[in-house]
């Protein structure tokens, strides 16, 4: 039977929420149970195909769910002119699915058109900021609408960074419009590879213009006598970090929150728990809040 392209004519807003990764491994699952959950997220490069099953299931899914589009292929800091297909295809994507959310990460991962299989951290000063603010708002320009920004995971810094992370993405949305999407798991990551304070850094993130949150799980890894955090996002938040996201949800308010889990994909089940766990901190912050 041939593929019948639906396009959805109104985007559905992502609720305030905890949400999860629609992933290849739950397609059925989920059309079949409907699991309780606010929303999903996908990330945006694995449906730019025209067709097939991935977007088959991702349009069945979206008539019943509100979805949120997450890019990892962007490279929003590299310095070679954007890939306009890759934004071309989105745009494409955005207005067939029609998301409550789009959001890109604040980092590089691509040089002279070779591409790496990470996302690489940018300088904090003025230079890097002129930048970012440019190819930003050339992206929202192109795609007609705002877009959210997430902190990176780090496990080295910049000597001549001149500003605080926090400070960094504040003053990029300030800028250019663009909403934050702060990853509680890279805050407790990256402020224990540096020696940062996390409470402060959510302390100085500008708490209005955070649109979404994310959770993961990390692996601790052993490098000579020292510890390094990895962001793998292969395993269940750990209690640190629902810690550090109950202290977001204080400070910064309830969001919308995405469990996020890409390698080692467990049960749906175990996916919609977390969800739960995230959904009760949102409660909490309802019922006592600061």
């Amino acid at each position: 039977m041939a593929h019948v392209q639906q396009t959805f004519t109104h985007s559905a807003a992502i609720p305030v929420s905890a949400g999860i990764g629609l992933r290849y491994q739950h397609y059925r699952d989920v059309v079949a149970n409907n699991p309780t959950v606010g929303w999903f997220e996908v990330h945006s490069e694995n449906y730019f195909g025209k067709g097939g099953a991935s977007l088959h299931y991702l349009e069945k899914i979206r008539e019943d769910y509100p979805i949120s589009l997450h890019g990892v292929g962007m490279s929003l800091g590299l310095v070679d002119v954007l890939d306009g297909q890759h934004l071309e295809t989105l745009k494409g994507l955005i207005a067939r699915i029609a998301p409550g959310l789009v959001s890109e990460h604040l980092s590089w991962s691509s040089f002279g058109g070779d591409y790496f299989n990470d996302l690489a951290p940018l300088p904090y000063t003025e230079e890097a900021l002129r930048h970012l603010v440019d190819r930003i708002s050339q992206v929202q320009d192109f795609l007609g609408r705002y877009i959210l920004v997430e902190n990176p995971s780090s496990y080295l810094e910049y000597d001549y960074s001149t500003i605080q992370e926090y400070e960094f993405l504040n003053e990029l949305s300030r800028r250019t419009g663009c909403g934050i999407l702060l990853d509680v798991n890279n805050v407790y990551v990256s402020c224990q590879n540096h020696g940062w304070d996390a409470i402060a850094y959510l302390q100085g993130i500008a708490a209005d213009r955070v649109g979404e949150f994310h959770l993961a799980g990390h692996t601790v890894n052993r490098v000579g006598d020292k510890e390094i955090l990895i962001d793998t996002h292969n395993q269940p938040v750990c209690a640190e970090v629902w810690k550090l996201y109950h202290c977001a949800v204080q400070v910064v308010g309830a969001k919308p929150t995405f469990i996020e889990w890409d390698t080692d994909v467990p049960a749906l089940s175990v996916l919609v728990d977390e969800a739960k766990q995230a959904d009760s901190f949102m409660e909490q912050s309802r019922e006592h809040p600061l």
